[in-house]
């Protein structure tokens, strides 16, 4: 009889014996700290808001306020966020959309720990008025999106006290 295989099969047993799970209260509690930090980042760049009802032409592709009720339609909205802000050629924005992109990681967790999966949106297409309007209007496109963003980021704040669906 062999007792290496043995050996090292009692040996990871008695190390994952001690390895716990991150709580899910925990990484409900660090995804509203990124999103707080994220507004606190859309504040200090200090644009003029821009009313979420106030239509601009040209910048329907940025999604506007709306009841986000489950955490895939969060994840795809904050998606097209990253997917613009990635575009803008501003380097103010660059940390923001990294942010996104760990936000999203964590919407992801939450999603698991409710045994659903959410789709994967990364490498999104890109917007395809998205280049016209960045070369038209680049300062209008970053005022619209990050004041948007930010209202969409409250929205989600809000939800996750309510434990969303998936």
């Amino acid at each position: 009889m062999c007792w290496r295989p043995l050996c090292r099969f009692l040996w990871l047993w008695s190390y994952l014996s001690y390895v716990q799970a991150v709580p899910i209260h925990k990484v409900q509690d660090d995804t509203k700290t990124l999103i707080k930090t994220i507004v606190t980042r859309i504040n200090d760049i200090s644009h003029t808001s821009v009313s979420a009802r106030q239509r601009v032409t040209g910048l329907d592709f940025i999604p506007g306020l709306h009841p986000i009720l489950s955490l895939s339609k969060m994840d795809q909205t904050l998606a097209v966020y990253q997917q613009i802000l990635t575009s803008l050629p501003s380097q103010n924005v660059l940390q923001i959309a990294h942010d996104l992109e760990n936000l999203r990681d964590l919407l992801h967790l939450l999603a698991f720990s409710k045994s659903c999966s959410l789709p994967q949106t990364r490498g999104l297409q890109k917007p395809e008025s998205l280049d016209g309007v960045l070369e038209a209007s680049l300062y209008s496109t970053e005022v619209v999106a990050l004041s948007r963003l930010q209202g969409s980021l409250q929205d989600i704040l809000q939800q996750l006290d309510l434990s969303p669906e998936c």
